[in-house]
């Protein structure tokens, strides 16, 4: 379980391919603190398994082993040798609980429709399905290449958020365009809620 408060970027350092699997290799700092084989990184939201912790040197950093359907159905197959990525150790108790309750189970890959500008902050319009837009509502939480974001706006396919500078400058959202992937999560309590009213 994670929060949605980006602790760090790191970046691509290296992508390895086998038949079945995939090696992601990420540098990294902060989120080593602590860190230890087997422990769960959020990586773009994506909850990762570290099968290697390197802590000194050069090559400081996490290697992930990936099932070949995390890579088909999220935004880590866009990633490029030095793309930069969001990282989030996973919640401990007894911290404080910012952001939101983020599983790092992504649901949907959207793109980004709009991202500009206006006055002091910024503004990212992200395209979704319209399946997926049934899991979100005004104000409710959702991660966005795992930060916990606030919905502003609501389309039939797609949604609205505003980001203030700090967010911008301490995620991989500077180096976002239009027509990028980006990894979707909406809000767990909002998909038990879902659930119940289903039957």
């Amino acid at each position: 379980m994670f929060t949605g408060l980006v602790e760090e970027t790191g970046r691509i350092q290296a992508i390895e391919h086998d038949t079945d699997a995939v090696t992601l290799t990420v540098s990294a700092d902060v989120c080593l603190g602590g860190t230890n084989t087997g422990d769960s990184i959020a990586v773009n939201g994506c909850c990762l398994t570290a099968t290697k912790v390197t802590k000194r040197g050069k090559s400081r950093g996490f290697q992930f082993d990936l099932l070949r359907e995390t890579w088909d159905v999220t935004n880590l197959n866009s990633l490029r040798r030095g793309s930069a990525v969001n990282l989030e150790r996973a919640l401990m108790l007894g911290q404080r609980m910012g952001g939101h309750f983020v599983t790092g189970h992504v649901d949907a890959v959207g793109k980004v429709r709009k991202w500009e500008k206006q006055g002091n902050d910024w503004l990212l319009d992200v395209d979704a399905s319209a399946s997926l837009m049934s899991g979100f509502v005004p104000k409710g939480s959702v991660a966005i290449d795992g930060i916990s974001l606030t919905v502003a706006k609501l389309r039939k396919r797609g949604f609205a958020v505003w980001i203030i500078p700090h967010t911008r400058q301490v995620t991989n959202l500077r180096t976002r365009k239009a027509g990028d992937p980006v990894n979707l999560e909406t809000d767990l309590l909002g998909k038990y809620a879902q659930r119940q009213f289903r039957r």
